[in-house]
């Protein structure tokens, strides 16, 4: 996979709190969830972005605490959207986990 968000990658995404960082997740796994719906080439170019954005907050030392829960969901997208959801996730529950951190990042 290639990298989509150099910018990031090079350090900017360290500067952004949790909050903002699962908020911009969020996003894209939003956008991944209506491409997949909608049975859109746009899905996987999406999906693939929500990994690159939560494995750089995976990768944030500031994080060590999280890493259980952070790892954990990215366990759990991948299982909703590529695997056999074995966690019984919905694409409404990962909506709203993800918007509380948005909403959280607007608040600060």
């Amino acid at each position: 996979m290639t990298p989509v968000h150099d910018d990031l990658a090079a350090g900017r995404w360290r500067t952004l709190s949790l909050s903002e960082q699962l908020g911009n997740v969020g996003s894209e796994v939003s956008r991944a969830l209506r491409a997949r719906e909608q049975h859109s080439v746009r899905f996987e170019p999406a999906f693939h972005r929500a990994l690159e954005l939560l494995d750089l907050t995976i990768s944030d030392p500031r994080h060590r605490g999280r890493l259980r829960e952070l790892c954990r969901m990215r366990e759990v997208l991948c299982d909703f959207l590529v695997e056999e959801n074995e966690y019984h996730s919905t694409a409404d529950s990962l909506d709203r986990y993800f918007l509380a951190f948005a909403k959280s990042a607007r608040k600060a």
